[in-house]
């Protein structure tokens, strides 16, 4: 895999410099630049293109989100700063993760990796094939997790939870998103609550769905023409 790029910046020249440490200390980074000046590395993003930028937000000038909202293109975002009010914007921006400062190496190499994850993600969904696994947010952070994992989708209103072997994710996101999203990876929706990957399904009658773990989830009248199409 290709070295993931990263520009940092931070108008506390110690914050950068623990940067260049931890940078230096993994495999697959390159950090091509850091910047003191936000709208000096302004100008150096909207000519050069990079896969991560490490943002202080409390900046003078310009801070972190201006920063991000002015990029020609959208990279990958890691909020590193001392603040913890913008949290939930965060989350609106799609940000890979919110550290708060101080942070030890194995938190900042978690949060790297993060990255290297979506991108790969990212990138290979332009090439139009299964993966097996998908990236979401939850709780601020991307999570990855194998399609092989996954037990069910349910939603509640604003919110859906994603069911795994091992433990429960909430998304902030509509039922019809998540499965607009990932449609091309199996899911199939089996009732207005809950989506399923087809091949998890074991049998259905008229009123549920058998999965192969030996769950039984509801079977809405008005999808199993659907579910009858799509496995037959």
């Amino acid at each position: 895999m290709a070295n993931l790029t990263i520009v940092s910046v931070d108008d506390e020249y110690p914050a950068l410099q623990l940067i260049q440490k931890y940078c230096g200390q993994m495999d697959d980074v390159n950090l091509l630049k850091v910047f003191q000046d936000p709208e000096e590395a302004l100008g150096y993003l909207r000519q050069n293109r990079v896969d991560l930028v490490i943002l202080d937000i409390n900046m003078p000038y310009i801070n972190g989100i201006e920063l991000l909202h002015q990029l020609p293109y959208k990279p990958l975002c890691i909020f590193f700063t001392l603040e913890t009010q913008y949290a939930v914007k965060a989350f609106e921006l799609d940000v890979v993760h919110y550290l708060v400062k101080p942070v030890d190496f194995e938190t900042f190499r978690k949060a790297i990796n993060k990255a290297k994850d979506f991108l790969q993600f990212r990138n290979s969904t332009e090439q139009q094939k299964k993966e097996d696994f998908i990236m979401f947010k939850s709780n601020y952070v991307m999570n990855k997790v194998l399609l092989d994992d996954i037990q069910w989708v349910q939603g509640f209103g604003e919110y859906i939870i994603l069911v795994t072997r091992l433990k429960k994710y909430m998304i902030l996101e509509r039922m019809s998103n998540f499965e607009e999203k990932f449609k091309n990876l199996g899911f199939i929706r089996i009732h207005k609550s809950y989506i399923v990957l087809s091949s998890h399904i074991s049998s259905y009658d008229a009123a549920h769905v058998y999965l192969k773990n030996g769950e039984k989830l509801p079977l809405g009248r008005t999808y199993k023409n659907s579910l009858k199409a799509y496995l037959n």
